[in-house]
């Protein structure tokens, strides 16, 4: 039986080896995915996920239940992603994000969503919430055009869209400001629609159709 948050918690303190099997079992792929939107190689993203339930194991009893277990276990994957890029010299940190793509451009971004996030004029398909991908060569095309995100927009659109976390969240974990995160995730959302617009499998596309890759 899958146990409460809560009670999941109480039994990670108490040294319980199922809780702790029973949450690896729930959040290690997720862990690897947020890992992989900020280092090289998969290979990496596994140590960092099993720095992350190292990280767990000692340090149950500072969870104070501020955010949910799952945030809480991201924020530690991000924070030792991050170390770990950081010490390849292969990114800046999130706090030093300016007002600038990751391409070099100016931003000029449109005026697409409206104030609860939703796209102002989606297209068509987005609207029907029946209609999502259903086909694995569709899943296959959301997972390359993922990963060729530029790594701000792809770890942001990851924690949004596939994991689920809010805005107030991922601009905590992440250090960015509401605006900044809005913009990350509308560039992120944009070239994926693109790109699933040139593979000719925007049908049935919706941002929270990111889900199909968990």
């Amino acid at each position: 039986m899958r146990l409460p948050e809560q009670a999941l918690v109480t039994a990670l303190s108490a040294g319980d080896e199922r809780a702790f099997n029973e949450i690896v079992g729930r959040y290690h792929r997720a862990i690897v995915r947020v890992a992989r939107s900020h280092v090289r190689t998969d290979a990496i993203a596994e140590e960092v996920a099993q720095d992350t339930w190292a990280a767990l194991v000692t340090g149950i009893d500072r969870f104070q239940g501020r955010s949910s277990i799952k945030t809480w276990l991201f924020s530690i994957a991000v924070n030792k992603a991050r170390t770990r890029s950081e010490r390849e010299a292969r990114t800046l940190p999130f706090s030093s994000l300016a007002f600038e793509d990751e391409d070099g451009g100016a931003l000029t971004v449109e005026d697409r969503f409206g104030p609860d996030e939703r796209w102002s004029s989606p297209p068509r398909p987005w609207e029907d919430p029946e209609r999502r991908l259903g086909s694995l060569e569709a899943r296959e095309e959301l997972r390359v055009a993922l990963a060729e995100l530029p790594q701000r927009q792809r770890l942001v659109v990851t924690l949004r869209d596939v994991e689920g976390l809010s805005s107030e969240e991922v601009c905590d974990m992440l250090e960015l400001s509401p605006g900044n995160e809005r913009v990350l995730l509308h560039r992120g959302r944009t070239r994926l629609r693109a790109a699933l617009e040139a593979a000719g499998l925007l049908h049935g596309f919706s941002p929270a159709s990111s889900g199909a890759l968990a």
